[in-house]
């Protein structure tokens, strides 16, 4: 089992290299592999965007989000201004589409991010990873059909489906074996420390709503 600093993204020794950049647990790496041989044998390219992320790197997309370096979108992909929402809608605006910091699932080496790299080379236009890329029309809507029809197969599932405040992601996948009792173990008491002792954009809006984002955007509970 994780101990917190491996669940919150401060340590990688739990992990394994899947591919080059890429790392993830052992036992997920190997399911991913079968399951991309499987896919490629049906003629669907199965490629990873993003796995492993620690924290640091979860910490800058959070903080260039909340000083408006990054965009934050609304739910239908469409930049908002920061400087027009105050700072608890800011606060849920980015939760939305960006984990919180020591929270998010690729800290833990059973979740990744998929697209289909053929078809995203073939596309005349830039690649966003944004749900219309997944649906009919979009560069990776025969990827998508495919892990709907086949991912649970190989044990995987999409935490982000649409029933809980996290937007759609049709594109991200977790190894519900090695997943499933993760959230449970990220108590606020040491969640808590870490935030106070990062350098966190929204610091006192984050721990005045900590309750509440433990719930709704790591236990998943519906809102």
């Amino acid at each position: 089992m994780l101990n917190f600093e491996q669940l919150s993204g401060q340590r990688d020794d739990h992990l394994v290299e899947a591919e080059p950049g890429h790392k993830l647990l052992k036992q997920v790496a190997g399911a991913l592999s079968v399951m991309r041989e499987a896919a490629a044998e049906d003629g669907v390219s199965l490629d990873l965007v993003s796995s492993f992320r620690c924290f640091s790197r979860q910490l800058r997309i959070w903080n260039e989000k909340w000083h408006g370096l990054r965009p934050i979108l609304d739910e239908q992909h469409q930049p908002l201004d920061p400087q027009l929402l105050g700072e608890s809608e800011k606060l849920f605006a980015i939760l939305r589409f960006s984990a919180l910091p020591g929270t998010s699932r690729h800290h833990w080496g059973s979740d990744f991010d998929v697209f289909d790299a053929k078809a995203v080379h073939n596309y005349e236009q830039p690649f966003q990873l944004i749900s219309s890329e997944y649906e009919p029309g979009g560069p990776c809507y025969g990827l998508s059909q495919w892990l709907d029809k086949h991912a649970a197969k190989f044990g995987f599932y999409q935490p982000y489906n649409g029933q809980n405040a996290v937007a759609p992601e049709p594109w991200h996948l977790s190894h519900k074996q090695s997943s499933e009792a993760l959230p449970g173990l990220l108590e606020k008491a040491p969640l808590q420390k870490l935030i106070e002792c990062s350098e966190i954009a929204g610091k006192e809006t984050i721990l005045e709503h900590l309750d509440k984002i433990i719930r709704r955007y790591i236990q998943l509970e519906q809102p």
